[in-house]
């Protein structure tokens, strides 16, 4: 009994020295990444200064520039980030969030240490030369990088530098819109899929520490200074529901019109690394009428909240900033979609106040209003995430008098969303590159394990002119449940399994004059050694067989080795259970 006693105290004490060490080091990596916040935020007011000799809001000295600077200074900044990203870190391109997400689901939580250095000059550049992009995509990415190379370097089990690897991503977040709530929220709902105790404390400890640094430097105050907003009229409820509906369409146009440009800028046959270049240029043209699109945006945005944007402007705006955006990112420039879809909500909820206060002026408040909850919305629309886009709202505008509403419109514009498009536009980049993180985390194990590691290459050949006699002594001598077929090439051209020729095992007569080719099933299906066994599993299941042919990557014809349905399940099961070994 006393020995129960010792091994139970054993335990809860090593237990308490885990918790306070996580604990630790989440506030080491809060401190991190938000001195890496603050460099952020200088890098960008620097490179801004570079090109402009001026750190303000672009709209205060904008009309005194000549024209030509307007189109050429974008240009000029994505002339530098091209070759930046191409040659330095090219996970550094675009906004950055998806890259994290890959990096927790199929990694492990590893980022090479150098993209947060790439990430803080590529989006500092992009955004002070005047890319319609944000600071929280890039942050996140520094924050995640700065937690996932301080879990190799105390070489944690892959479950704590993913949880690491959040804590990163909420301190970025939380010292860039001093907001830690949605900080912590932001990377347990997008980044992690987690909210259990032992991966949301060390979440929270970060999100803290980073914005405690950020007030400290930058003072307590909420990003955006707003007038007193409330609900006029309980009437104002029907308008907030069909806000809602509008935001979630609008999130819709600008996911789709954001990788309709990327696969645009893809195609053409022009270096990658001059593409942003182009953008730059295409976005300068834009700048030359509506300043609004520059950079952030939150001069915009605040003007929108006070009402000092003409109702034909804030339509405009819409569409020019989904535009604008568009072609930042999509031509390969780097910078965030989330002060975007700030930036776009902004606009559609002024737009539509304008037009339900100018209906019906008595039961409904200032258009700004309507601005403020369809910031709130789009950014759930587009994210998939409306806890999130809540209570950053809450926290970035330090309002409470507009939440209800506020939680109207987000979850029907992230219904609206949702049903429209299937994933978010973060999780729609990495569903292009195969990556389906919606299905859960078992089934990103088995994308994570590429063919090539769990192959045979000791393959069973017989060629097309083998008699049937020798096939069927093939198959019992060799001990296998293939044969596969090769030409005088030695290129495959088909396989042989025991019930292919199963038929003809009772006719003496055919075996002497049936030949392979006659008998093996030619519309074969094959796969690379680089393809996730995930793949694999999905071919042999829409086909009804048990094993695959691997080809090599630059020629379909020639046999490398082969995969089975065992192989692929056996691999499954050590990646279970090293998963579960790890977090014992």
């Amino acid at each position: 009994m006393k020995d129960s006693q010792k091994i139970t105290h054993a335990m809860s004490r090593l237990s308490l020295h885990e918790h306070v060490y996580l604990s630790l080091v989440a506030i080491f990596i809060g401190i991190l990444a938000g001195y890496g916040a603050l460099i952020f935020r200088y890098v960008i007011k620097l490179a801004q200064y570079g090109f402009y000799q001026n750190t303000n809001d672009v709209l205060t000295f904008h009309s005194a520039m000549p024209l030509w600077l307007k189109i050429v200074l974008p240009a000029a900044g994505g002339l530098i980030v091209g070759p930046l990203i191409y040659f330095g870190a090219r996970e550094a391109k675009g906004h950055g969030v998806p890259e994290v997400m890959e990096a927790v689901a199929l990694k492990g939580g590893i980022i090479r240490s150098r993209v947060a250095l790439v990430k803080i000059l590529a989006s500092g550049i992009s955004i002070g030369s005047g890319g319609s992009v944000g600071r929280e995509g890039p942050i996140v990415q520094i924050g995640a990088s700065i937690g996932s190379t301080l879990a190799q370097i105390l070489r944690a089990p892959t479950f704590r530098q993913r949880t690491f690897v959040g804590c990163g991503a909420a301190a970025g977040i939380a010292a860039t819109f001093n907001a830690p709530i949605a900080g912590a929220l932001f990377a347990a709902e997008i980044i992690l899929s987690d909210f259990g105790i032992a991966t949301f404390s060390p979440v929270v400890l970060s999100s803290v520490t980073a914005t405690a640094i950020s007030r400290h430097y930058l003072g307590d105050f909420p990003a955006f200074i707003i007038p007193a907003y409330e609900v006029v009229s309980l009437w104002e409820f029907l308008f907030y529901p069909v806000l809602g509906v509008v935001a979630g369409l609008v999130a819709v146009l600008f996911t789709v019109t954001l990788y309709k440009f990327e696969d645009g800028f893809e195609a053409l046959k022009f270096p990658e690394y001059l593409k942003p270049a182009l953008g730059g240029l295409l976005l300068g043209v834009m700048l030359i009428k509506l300043p609004y699109v520059f950079g952030v945006g939150y001069g915009a945005i605040n003007l929108s909240l006070k009402n000092q944007l003409p109702a034909l402007i804030l339509l405009s705006l819409v569409f020019v900033k989904i535009l604008a955006t568009s072609v930042t990112i999509g031509s390969g420039g780097s910078g965030g979609i989330f002060a975007p879809s700030l930036f776009i909500g902004a606009m559609t909820g002024g737009f539509f106040g304008w037009g339900v206060n100018t209906l019906f002026p008595q039961i409904t408040a200032d258009p700004g209003a309507y601005a403020l909850v369809a910031m709130g919305a789009v950014v759930a629309g587009t994210t998939h995430a409306p806890i999130t886009a809540i209570l950053i709202i809450f926290e970035m505008t330090a309002t409470y008098k507009i939440i209800l509403p506020l939680m109207f419109a987000c979850i029907i514009s992230t219904l609206i969303a949702t049903s429209i498009k299937g994933g978010s536009i973060y999780t729609i980049k990495l569903s292009r590159r195969g990556v389906e993180l919606s299905q859960g985390w078992e089934q990103s194990i088995l994308q994570t394990i590429k063919v090539r590691d769990i192959m045979h290459d000791h393959v069973v050949t017989v060629p097309e002119s083998t008699l049937l006699g020798e096939v069927i002594e093939s198959l019992k001598t060799k001990d296998v449940s293939y044969l596969h077929v090769v030409n005088e090439n030695n290129e495959l051209t088909g396989v042989i399994s025991f019930r292919d020729i199963r038929s003809a095992l009772q006719e003496e007569t055919l075996k002497n004059l049936v030949i392979a080719r006659d008998v093996a099933t030619m519309d074969i299906v094959t796969i690379h050694p680089s393809d996730s066994i995930l793949l694999a599993l999905r071919e042999m299941g829409s086909r009804g067989i048990s094993h695959l042919p691997v080809v090599r990557e630059d020629d379909g014809k020639k046999l490398v080795g082969t995969v089975s349905q065992r192989d692929v399940m056996a691999a499954y099961d050590r990646a279970i259970l090293k998963r579960e070994i790890e977090e014992i």
